[in-house]
């Protein structure tokens, strides 16, 4: 997760395929990453009930620590570095942007140094779409990676 998009106008959008690991260990080592290089995030996912499901997660995720973040509706949400949202906007003018359950892509994918979509290998709606979206990001000139787990667990970009 390091560095900025070399072209202007253009991002470095990730395919997350879950086919080994849930969206629940998956999501909170990308935040994880994504803060350590120093970036601003936004999570953003399709209602206020899994929103709230997702707020949960990165407080709990593991016995001995947790992300700080916070909820959209949260007054002090500009100023935070992980915001989880239901909505659409930048709120925290976030460097990365994570989507899960199938939360729509932005108009504007160029005004991220990264995009990274996580998507239900078990759901073949989501994996359908996925390819739509692949063919969507590669035609608007961004850079699309497609990521899975090998045999052993580790993430490895397949394309």
């Amino acid at each position: 997760m390091t560095g900025a998009s070399a072209e202007p106008g253009t991002s470095d959008v990730w395919f997350y395929h879950l086919q080994r690991a849930s969206l629940a260990e998956t999501l909170p080592r990308l935040v994880v990453k994504a803060r350590g290089a120093g970036w601003r995030v936004a999570i953003r996912t399709t209602g206020e009930e899994r929103r709230d499901a997702l707020d949960d997660l990165l407080w709990t995720f593991e016995d001995e620590s947790f992300l700080p973040h916070v909820p959209e509706t949260d007054p002090q949400a500009a100023d935070e570095t992980v915001v989880i949202q239901a909505g659409t906007g930048d709120l925290n003018a976030p460097d990365a942007l994570l989507l899960v359950d199938g939360a729509a892509l932005p108009e504007d994918l160029g005004r991220y140094r990264r995009v990274i979509l996580i998507f239900d290998g078990g759901d073949d709606d989501a994996v359908a779409e996925a390819r739509v979206r692949w063919k969507a990001v590669k035609a608007a000139g961004h850079r699309a990676s497609y990521w899975a787990q090998d045999e052993d667990g580790r993430w490895v970009k397949k394309a």
